[in-house]
């Protein structure tokens, strides 16, 4: 078995694991105090806003120019300076910082600068462990990473959260845990790096000078760090505005109910790793009628798997609520479910849109798609935020407005550019009998135990699908649900 197979294989392995632990803890373990849970929830995504500024795509410079600086023998002093610009970049933000807080009086009562010591020091270091993860992309090991980037601040959240509500801890001594899990995790990415092969910390600026390569270099960091900077604002900028503008309380109860949604994209995890071997065969040979059918094929996939795990979440959202703690809170935001959930559906259903911009030469306009996401969900956010008295419904709802502008734009580009359209007449049959089954199993009656309505409501949207899709031929379920396949899934 090869490496990358071997990899691959244990990467999602890690991912699922994670994903596990990310949902228990959302179910059983921090609805027993969402204002605590909210403020982890802030700290966290505030700081990876930062990051990309402090990196400035120097971690991805880092990929690029590997096999140029590799067969140079300079590739541990690439290394050594992208560290030494992060750290230098860092100093530049923190000024940066200060110098706002001190032109802006009213940034003081911001939660950002009450959080500063926290915040700051953290986004340093996940700053330098992300230089770390994209080096060691170039030995082709991403397992271990994989565990420092995902896995870690699951456990971070968890510990830190076991200590201050379960065990008494003060909060700043569950931030400290919190903080050193990455602090760790950070020393884990150099003794691994140091394993593969001895790090050779050197600081020379002579290789980069010659023949002006530093500019090359600069310049494509700077392309990175527009598309990088766009994406996280994108992704983390909703449990900044709710901490920021709203409350600690309402961003754990928001980032509660995310986390139990985001079970409908797991059929998304680890599969464009497969597809994009496939992706980039087909723009290499032009054949634009193959990627049309495949894309296709991969959205409905993508769509009709989520949309059997949204339809169980859905009926049984209600029944699980009340069994956690402080689930009143959650039943009260149940329109966020289907918020989210929907704007998910539509991601899903566009498929690998914008992998399939990413991996053609036109790949500099994922930047500026991403760019405008950013802004799309940034102005959303504040139009929700001071015109709308809907809290964190209105964030929803902005996340899902700017999440499916972004996939339209993609869409559009890929028919004009590829002629190819992710969407198709089975994604509308599924929606109909989706909803056919969620009204079917919501108006069946409810048993006293909330515990039997949990799992038969559940259920019953199952079997509906199920004989809705064998009748309507949606999606080729017998092709999958086989003794083949299944074995298949054991054969690694």
């Amino acid at each position: 078995m090869s490496v990358v197979a071997r990899q691959g294989v244990k990467y999602s392995i890690i991912g699922y694991l994670g994903f596990l632990l990310g949902t228990f803890s959302a179910i059983f373990i921090f609805p027993y105090d969402m204002e605590f849970y909210g403020k982890l929830r802030y700290i966290l995504p505030t700081a990876e806003i930062i990051v990309p500024i402090i990196v400035f795509g120097l971690s991805f410079s880092n990929v690029k120019f590997f096999a140029k600086v590799n067969a140079d023998g300079k590739h541990h002093n690439m290394l050594s300076l992208s560290l030494l610009a992060v750290v230098i970049n860092f100093l530049i933000v923190v000024g940066g910082f200060f110098l706002i807080a001190y032109l802006f009086p009213d940034f003081k009562k911001l939660e950002v600068w009450k959080m500063k010591n926290l915040i700051l020091p953290l986004a340093l270091v996940l700053a330098l462990s992300s230089v770390f993860n994209k080096f060691l992309t170039n030995y082709k090991r991403v397992v271990v990473p994989n565990i420092f980037e995902n896995f870690v601040p699951k456990l971070a959240n968890l510990g830190a959260f076991c200590l201050f509500f379960f065990m008494g801890f003060a909060e700043k001594s569950a931030y400290g845990f919190f903080f050193m899990m990455f602090v760790i995790s950070f020393f884990g990415y150099g003794l691994y790096t140091n394993r593969l092969e001895k790090v050779r910390f050197d600081f020379d600026l002579g290789y980069f000078k010659k023949d002006n390569l530093y500019r090359e270099i600069l310049t494509y960091s700077f392309f990175g760090f527009l598309g990088n900077i766009g994406n996280y604002i994108a992704i983390k900028i909703d449990s900044y505005m709710i901490g920021e503008f709203i409350s600690f309380e309402e961003n754990g109860i928001y980032n509660n109910i995310y986390s139990i949604i985001s079970l409908i994209v797991v059929p998304q995890m680890g599969l464009f790793n497969l597809s994009a071997p496939i992706i980039n065969k087909v723009l290499a040979n032009g054949d634009y009628n193959e990627l049309d059918r495949f894309h296709k094929k991969t959205s409905l996939s993508l769509f009709f798997l989520g949309l059997v795990l949204f339809c169980c979440i859905a009926v049984g959202f209600p029944y699980l609520a009340d069994f956690m703690k402080n689930g009143e809170d959650l039943r009260s935001s149940e329109p966020i479910v289907w918020v989210l959930g929907f704007a998910m559906l539509f991601d899903l259903a566009t498929g690998f849109n914008g992998h399939i911009i990413s991996l053609s030469k036109y790949y500099k306009f994922n930047i500026v798609v991403m760019l405008i996401l950013a802004v799309l969900t940034i102005t959303t956010n504040l139009l929700f935020l001071k015109h709308t008295d809907l809290g964190i419904l209105g964030i929803a709802i902005a996340y899902a407005i700017s999440l499916s502008l972004f996939n339209i734009i993609k869409i559009v580009f890929n028919y004009i550019k590829f002629k190819v359209f992710p969407l198709g007449i089975e994604m509308i049959y599924a929606m109909i009998l989706g909803c056919i089954s969620i009204n079917i199993a919501i108006f069946l009656p409810d048993f006293k135990l909330n515990i039997l309505n949990l799992f038969y409501k559940p259920a019953v949207v199952l079997i509906l699908l199920f004989i809705g899709n064998y009748f309507l031929k949606i999606y080729p379920l017998d092709k999958y649900l086989n003794k083949t396949f299944v074995k298949s899934l054991f054969k690694f």
